[in-house]
């Protein structure tokens, strides 16, 4: 019988499987896994010491039960990233022993929270651990798929993230193409100092500036990465600037330079036009004709992982009905290689696995 999809795609359970548990946790991995993910996604922060924790963002105000901790409130400041000012508390001002002792909370208002303040902030090397050790338990491979977050605002901070992530990797022998590792980021000049150092697989992260009316997405027009750091080039260079039209064959060839996949909003390859002005959710929009997205980075020789795909109706299309797995399907038609999901069990039925 004729396969419904040209790919099966991999599932990337984006932070765990965070639409049930609170977000990079270790609980959340574990889900994932007992779910049947392919990979578990730790987007990685530094800690004050130097040791890389799992966060979204290296601010941990509303990820972590921090604002609530009396003993921590002298910590709180402002700080400007990539050109953003943030007043909260960061990951960079506290050592690991005080990280430990804050608890993660669901920062999402649309979910539940009765999970709040039950599980700790994990390492780099726990979530490393545990992939392995439920990968032997399980007889199947569980991959890790890390992001540098700010790679050069921490780098601006005395922080780099690059050597403690390649040492880690380097402990468990994950450093070939065929490792069960995607290292990604949405700096290039950070994925071209990491090229010249591991064969491990690397993913360029893109970006929008949001839609246009007609449903297309907007250019970024404010850079990652803007920084002090000389550890990779300044952008946007020549060498670090990432092309902007993806209708460009050229602009997946710049890309394919240095990375082995492209990890999109997937608004790049089925965008959506406004029928509701008065409703800021995804339920009232309409999906447009697919782009060629796939077809061109496909023949740049580039791996396509679209983000982030959740059940909630808010975020579906209004050409779903409120089904995820029509949304999935739609994608997984085009030939997209991997998806980033918060619900993995969804995404796997979807796909008939």
């Amino acid at each position: 019988m004729k396969a419904p999809f040209p790919r099966t795609p991999l599932v990337i359970a984006h932070r765990g499987a965070s639409g049930y548990r609170p977000e990079h946790t270790l609980e959340s991995y574990r889900l994932a896994i007992e779910l049947g993910a392919d990979f578990i996604e730790p987007d990685l922060v530094s800690t004050k010491d130097g040791v890389l924790v799992a966060r979204h963002e290296p601010v941990i105000t509303d990820t972590t039960d921090v604002a609530q901790r009396p003993q921590f409130a002298a910590r709180k400041c402002t700080r400007t990233i990539d050109g953003v000012a943030y007043t909260g508390w960061f990951s960079i001002d506290f050592t690991l022993a005080e990280l430990k002792t804050l608890r993660a909370v669901q920062p999402r208002p649309d979910r539940a929270k009765e999970f709040d303040g039950r599980f700790e902030i994990p390492t780099l090397d726990e979530i490393i651990g545990l992939a392995r050790g439920e990968s032997a338990r399980l007889g199947r491979s569980i991959g890790i798929y890390p992001e540098t977050k700010h790679p050069t605002w921490h780098c601006d901070h005395g922080l780099p993230l690059e050597d403690t992530l390649l040492a880690a990797l380097d402990a468990v022998g994950w450093t070939e193409r065929d490792s069960p590792v995607f290292l990604q980021s949405f700096e290039a000049g950070n994925l071209r100092w990491l090229r010249a150092r591991t064969d491990a697989r690397l993913v360029q992260l893109l970006d929008g500036d949001g839609l246009t009316p007609d449903g297309r997405v907007k250019a970024v027009r404010r850079w990652r990465g803007t920084g002090v750091c000389t550890r990779y080039p300044q952008g946007p260079t020549a060498d670090t600037e990432l092309p902007t039209d993806f209708d460009d064959p050229r602009s997946f060839a710049i890309i394919a330079n240095y990375a082995d996949a492209v990890g999109p909003w997937k608004r790049h390859l089925i965008g959506s036009r406004e029928t509701d002005a008065s409703d800021a959710t995804e339920r009232t929009r309409r999906v447009l004709p697919p782009t060629r997205f796939v077809a061109l980075a496909h023949a740049a020789g580039l791996a396509v992982h679209p983000w982030t795909f959740r059940n909630e109706a808010q975020h579906l299309a209004a050409d779903y009905a409120g089904d995820p797995r029509a949304e999935y399907a739609a994608f997984a038609a085009l030939g997209v290689d991997a998806v980033f999901s918060d619900f993995p069990d969804t995404a796997l039925a979807a796909f008939g696995r």
